[in-house]
Order: structure tokens, then C-alpha cells, then sequence
């Protein structure tokens, strides 16, 4: 504007003298009308002298002179409120976006898009229509140290070493030091960030208009360089905070659980697929391990640092780790998706809490989402308590034990050390395991161990009634009281005891009470995931491929599977894991196998009475007991010696036996070996077809039971059939 003042005041001289001559020459025309021809021209704007030949050529162009400086000033005008209204926008869309990254922790980065200050000034008037409302922009344009600052700083970083005389000539305005005195966390997050020490200062005004972004965000006007963008200033401030623990979004393989089962899914997916990634996500603190020491081996060590190194010396004296693999074995989850073979990560410390089934993904405890595409279920189950414990109060729970994990096992062998009494309630696998581990300890260390069940004897839900007896006489040897029938009424805290009140009217007194009362499946995720819980056994349910959906297995004890041979079961043993486990993994690279190899289960009652169990073994099925003088070698370590492992289960193949070879030594006379039951063979049936057995003190036979099960038939003489395990060899 201020050219086309400056043009003006040139031509306004010229244009009031053209006036001048033009009012002049009409007036002589009128006077001399009688007097010119008619065809005299018209009067000429000149200020040329008379008679010169050429007025009526300079008044032509004088007037195209004026059209032309009014048509290039209205142009040049029009431009620039175009332009100013162009700056005026970018302008606000940068003011707009500088919270943003204060939010996020970088320096403001300020956009020179205007034109420079001598340019602003000539627009002076236009300009203060458009941007009136705007203060802060209208003292940017009007300070003499941008243009300098713009010629000294080189393309590239503009952004970064123009910014300062911008906050400079905002200062001038009164808002802006109180808007920057009420929003310090923006100056700290910036001044922990030194590449970038020019813009460190932020925009006063812009911290305060919006609320901070949730997220990192990096804006900036259409007309900033692209420079401006770079990520530097981002790292620092990510810096600035704790880093959150770092793990892949998308696990190809996902299993959920980090018991055995995942770990016998993880080894099957990776023989399949030796490249395949795994991610394992467990809610415990530790990478995979076997749980059956915890209540067998683990108790007999002489180590006292076992609770620390959780080594053991199984029966035949080999030592080793209850850990199916050392650290090195895995990967961390970090190194998933970069891994160029592949490999298994385990995400420890983590809970699933959420399924979306159709989006495959799931959620854990700290809000992260992980994507699959296959997914393992493998949450095996929580330990039960008694309502009338968990009803009792804070001083009888705290001296109350569950048994399932390895904190629970380093915590009871506290109590043991410290305490004169324990009674263990229940009288299923668990309880009599831990009741002889407990009653060895006692003849050393003088506690008293006591165990309970409402079963007239030992394992009553399992072993037949004369069976039963016969193993609970065994369990007081091992140094344990034993109180059957008993079923709990009340429970109470008194004289620092805890009295648990039985429903004939007897009371024990005791220390520290220990439950092990069975097993609750954890299905929590059957609700968000839409899957399907049986209501008679419990657990998922999943078809004969362990298959609950498309793309979704389950195994292990949090597993209602159906079995082809035996029908809808649900199984909780370490064996059964391993084989589910491993059965999931080959149907989720796409074996779509069936479930058919029987898993087995064993319980050792101490060094030298132990059994080992297949199909379904229930005390109130119809049995037929088999049995034969035991010697020497028919115990738990002699046989562990023999197949050089202490986890039985772990020797097993898929092998059945083929064409099994009875023995030729003649069944002794039927004389029921007064009450000696040294080692034999149990069988259950139902319709008169064998659907489980026991094999008592009898090892290594598991094949030969496997396929008599898998055959299903009808045997007249059982007698015959026992024949097969070789149990009266000596």
C-alpha cells in the first residue's frame, strides 16, 4: 500500500492539471461554438503549449497513465489482502498445533511464513483489517529483527534458528509472561532436550490454549519445510520418562499360560515350524516349569539352599532343575519379530484379562493389546478353599496355605521350619503327597503333621475301598496322623491356635492349616471371548482337536475335551498336559489330529510306594485288582533308575504295544495275599470294558494299559489280561 501511495502522490499532480486544461478547453468551445467548423475535434487534454501540434496526443495518454496506475494499485491491493488473509490462516493453524507439542515433550517450533517486516509495514492498513482479533501475529510483523533473523539462517534449520526473535516480539505483549509463568512443565520437558537448544523457550500463550495432547503429536502448517519435522526433539522427550517394557504387538503364536502345557505347545509348534515365533505370556514371575516336584522330590533334598536353587535329586539320584529350560533357552520378547529363525519369548509378570475373538486380539492387565493369528489357552486352574476358611477371618486365613505355584512351595517350607503343627485337609493326590513329604520331616524336626479327609481312607475318590485302607496304614508310617471321615463345620482362632470343629463334634488344634481340596479351571476369559464352559466337568469346552474356535486351542487342566475312545473328560496331571499340550501345538500348525493318546498320572507316596494311572480311574466304578509279591526293584527309585528320569511321564512316547508278550510264570493260587498289596494291576470298567487302570508299583507298562484302553473290549479273565504287565516276574 504504501507503493501505490507513493504512485499516487506522482500522478495526482498530473491528473488535477489534465483536469484543468479539460475545464479550460470545454469553456473556449463554448465561447467559439459559432465560430468552429462542424467537424472540429473534440477538446484535448494537454498541458502542452497551444498550437503544438500534439495536445490532443499527451491528453490520451495522461488519461491511460491514470487507468493504468489505478488498475495496478487496485491489483496490488487485492493481492495483498489475498495474501495477508493466506498468512493470517497458516498463522492460526500453527498457533493451533504448538500445544500439541509442548504436550509432547518437544520444542515449539516456530513458523517464519510470513512475509518479511518492510513488506508488512507497506501493507499496513489492509493488513490491521484482516488480523485484527490477532494481537501477538500483528507484533511478530512489526519487529525489526525478523528479517535479520531470516537472512542469517540458512534453509534447513530455519525452524530451529529463527524461532527465538518470534518469542522476543511476543513478550512485548502483556498476556504472554503470565501465560508462561502458569505452564512450567512445558519449559522443563524442553530444556531436557539438547539438540535443540534454540527453541527451547515455547510459545507462552500457545501452552495454555489447549489441553495436552494424550499422545506424542508432531504438526506443523502446510508452508513448514519438511526439516522441521524431524524426530530427534521426539526421542529426547521419550527419554525424559521412564521407557515402558518393550514387547511385540503381534505374536504369530500366542499362548496364554505358562505352565506345561504352553511349554509342550510351544516345542510341538517349533518342531513343525522350526521357524515359527511364540510368544508365551504368563501372569508368574517365572519362565516354564514342572510342578510335581514341588510336592514329591523337591521335599527329600538335603540341599538347604533348595528353596533358592529349586534343585532336586530325583529317585535314581541324577540331579536337575524343576525349569524344563534355562534362560538361554528362550528369547526375549524384544528380539520376536526380528528373530531371523524364529523362536519362543515369554512375556512374565502379565495377565490376559481380555479376548477379542473376531479383532484376534487380546488385552492384558496394564491395557496393552497383542494381536495372533493361532492362540493357545493354557491358563490351567487356581487351588479351592473351604467356605467355611475363607469365612473364618484374616487371622485363620493368614495361617492358611493353597499349593499350586513355586511361591506357594517356598512359603510353606517357611511355615514348616517355624511352626510345631500342620494339618493338611484333603485326601486326593495332592494332600497325601504333601502329608508324606511333611511326616519325613517330622521325625527330624519334631512337627506334627496331620491329615484329614471325610473319605473313609487315603485317595478314597480313586483307589478301591480296600486299596484305600491299605495306603492310608502307609501314610502313617511316614510319621502322619491321619483323621478320616471328617467333615469341617467351623473353624476358628483361639489362644493362637486355629480349631477347626468337625461335624461329629471333634476338634484339632493346630498352627497352620494347609487345603488341598482340588482344583477351580480358570475360565475367566470365557466371557469376553465367547467360549463355551462345561457345566458338568468344568473348563473349555473344545472338540477332539482341543479346538474352541477357528483359530483358538485349549489344553492342559483348563481343557473339557472330548475324547474319541473314552467321552467328555477333563483331566488334571502333569502327563495330561504334556500331551495336550503337545497335541494343541501340532493342530495349530495345521496337523488336525484328534485327541487319542491316553495321558497318563502317578503319585509316589514317598521313595517307595508309587503308582501310575491311566483313562478314567473312579472308586465308584466296578474294579478287579490284580496283584503279586513285590521285591526290590518295585518302588518309585528303582524304577526311576531303571528309565533314568525322574518325571515318568517324560519317557513316554506315542508308541503302543504292538503285540505284548504275557508272562509265561502261572497266576498264583487266588489267596488275596493277606493284605500285602506289593505291586498289581487295577482295572476299572464300565459296561464290562476296561476304561481305566492302575498299576501299583508296576513301571514302564503304560503302552501295554494304553492300548487295552484303546482297543475297548469286553475281557472275560482279567487274570489273562494282567498277564500282559509281567507283574509276577521276579
Amino acid at each position: 500500500m504504501l507503493k501505490c501511495k507513493t504512485v499516487w502522490k506522482k500522478l495526482a499532480p498530473l491528473a488535477r492539471a489534465s483536469s484543468t486544461v479539460c475545464r479550460q478547453n470545454v469553456r473556449r468551445t463554448g465561447l467559439n461554438n459559432g465560430r468552429t467548423p462542424a467537424l472540429a475535434p473534440a477538446a484535448h487534454m494537454s498541458t502542452g503549449a497551444a498550437g503544438g501540434g500534439g495536445g490532443g496526443g499527451d491528453n490520451k495518454l495522461y488519461v491511460l497513465l491514470v487507468g493504468a496506475a489505478l488498475l495496478g494499485g487496485g491489483v496490488y491491493a487485492y493481492q495483498t489482502v489475498r495474501g495477508d488473509k493466506q498468512r493470517y490462516q497458516d498463522r492460526l493453524t500453527e498457533i493451533s498445533s504448538r500445544p500439541n507439542k509442548a504436550a509432547a515433550g518437544q520444542p515449539s517450533a516456530y513458523i517464519q511464513s510470513e512475509a518479511p517486516a518492510v513488506e508488512a509495514t507497506e501493507t499496513e492498513e489492509v493488513h490491521e483489517q484482516v488480523s485484527e482479533p490477532q494481537a501477538a501475529p500483528a507484533a511478530e510483523e512489526s519487529s525489526p529483527p525478523a528479517p535479520a533473523a531470516e537472512e542469517s539462517s540458512p534453509p534447513a534449520p530455519a525452524a530451529e534458528e529463527s524461532s527465538p526473535p518470534a518469542p522476543a516480539a511476543e513478550e512485548s505483549s502483556p498476556p504472554a509472561p503470565a501465560a508462561e509463568e502458569s505452564s512450567p512443565p512445558a519449559p522443563e520437558a524442553e530444556e531436557s532436550s539438547p539438540p535443540a537448544p534454540a527453541a527451547e523457550e515455547p510459545a507462552p500463550s500457545e501452552t495454555t490454549e489447549l489441553p495436552p495432547a494424550a499422545e506424542p503429536v508432531v504438526e506443523a502448517s502446510t508452508e513448514e519445510p519438511a526439516e522441521q519435522l524431524a524426530a530427534p526433539v521426539v526421542e529426547d522427550a521419550v527419554d525424559s520418562v521412564p521407557s515402558p517394557a518393550k514387547f511385540p504387538s503381534h505374536a504369530p503364536y500366542l499362548l496364554i499360560g505358562g505352565g506345561t502345557a504352553s511349554f509342550a505347545a510351544a516345542r510341538s509348534i517349533r518342531a513343525r515350524d522350526p521357524g515359527a515365533r511364540v510368544l508365551i505370556v504368563t501372569e508368574e514371575p517365572d519362565l516354564p516349569y514342572m510342578r510335581p516336584p514341588l510336592s514329591k522330590e523337591l521335599w527329600f533334598s538335603d540341599d538347604p539352599r533348595v528353596t533358592d536353587t529349586l534343585r532336586f535329586k530325583q529317585w535314581n539320584g541324577k540331579e536337575r532343575s524343576i525349569y524344563f529350560q534355562p534362560p538361554s533357552f528362550y528369547i526375549s520378547p524384544e528380539e520376536l519379530d526380528s528373530a531371523k529363525n524364529g523362536g519362543v519369548a515369554v512375556l512374565t509378570g502379565k495377565k490376559v484379562v481380555h479376548m477379542d475373538v473376531r479383532g484376534n486380539k487380546v488385552q492384558l492387565n496394564d491395557d496393552t493389546e497383542i494381536s495372533y493369528d493361532k492362540c493357545l489357552i493354557a491358563t490351567g486352574g487356581v487351588p479351592r478353599n473351604l467356605q467355611v476358611i475363607e469365612r473364618a477371618g484374616d487371622e485363620v486365613m493368614e495361617r492358611t496355605s493353597l499349593f499350586r505355584k513355586i511361591e506357594d512351595f517356598k512359603a510353606l517350607d517357611k511355615v514348616s521350619r517355624n511352626v510345631q503343627s500342620i494339618t493338611i485337609i484333603g485326601g486326593g493326590f495332592l494332600g497325601s503327597e504333601l502329608a508324606c513329604a511333611l511326616g519325613r520331616r517330622s521325625t527330624e524336626s519334631g512337627l506334627e503333621v496331620i491329615q484329614m479327609f471325610p473319605e473313609r481312607g487315603n485317595m478314597g475318590k480313586v483307589l478301591p475301598e480296600y486299596l484305600s485302607n491299605w495306603t492310608t496304614e502307609k501314610v502313617k508310617r511316614e510319621g502322619v496322623k491321619v483323621v478320616a471321615e471328617a467333615l469341617v463345620k467351623a473353624v476358628t482362632y483361639k489362644d493362637d491356635k486355629v480349631e477347626i470343629q468337625l461335624k461329629d463334634g471333634r476338634v484339632v488344634k493346630t498352627d497352620h492349616i494347609v487345603a488341598a481340596v482340588g482344583l477351580e479351571p480358570s475360565v475367566d476369559l470365557a466371557k469376553s471371548a465367547g467360549l463355551e464352559v462345561d457345566s458338568d466337568f468344568g473348563g473349555y469346552r473344545v472338540n477332539a482337536e482341543l479346538q474352541a474356535r477357528s483359530n483358538i486351542w485349549v489344553a492342559g487342566d483348563a481343557a473339557c475335551f472330548y475324547d474319541i475312545r473314552l467321552g467328555r473328560r477333563r483331566v488334571e496331571h502333569h502327563d495330561h498336559a504334556v500331551v495336550s499340550g503337545r497335541l494343541a501345538g501340532e493342530n495349530m500348525t495345521g496337523a488336525n489330529k484328534p485327541y487319542w493318546h491316553q495321558s497318563m498320572f502317578w503319585s509316589d507316596l514317598g521313595p517307595d510306594v508309587g503308582y501310575e494311572a491311566i483313562g478314567i480311574v473312579d472308586s465308584s466304578l466296578p474294579t478287579v485288582g490284580v496283584f503279586a509279591k513285590a521285591t526290590a526293584k518295585d518302588t518309585p527309585k528303582a524304577a526311576t533308575e531303571k528309565s533314568g528320569t525322574g518325571i515318568r511321564s517324560e519317557s513316554e512316547t506315542e508308541a503302543v504295544a504292538i503285540s505284548p508278550v504275557a508272562s509265561s510264570t502261572p497266576a498264583p493260587t487266588v489267596e488275596h495275599q493277606k493284605d500285602d498289596y506289593g505291586k498289581g494291576v487295577i482295572f476299572y470298567l464300565r459296561d464290562k470294558v476296561v476304561v481305566g487302570i492302575i498299576l501299583w508299583n508296576v513301571f514302564n507298562r503304560m503302552p501295554i494299559a494304553r492300548k487295552i484302553i484303546k482297543d475297548g473290549e469286553e475281557h472275560a479273565d482279567l487274570n489273562e489280561v494282567a498277564k500282559l504287565f509281567n507283574i509276577h516276574e521276579d
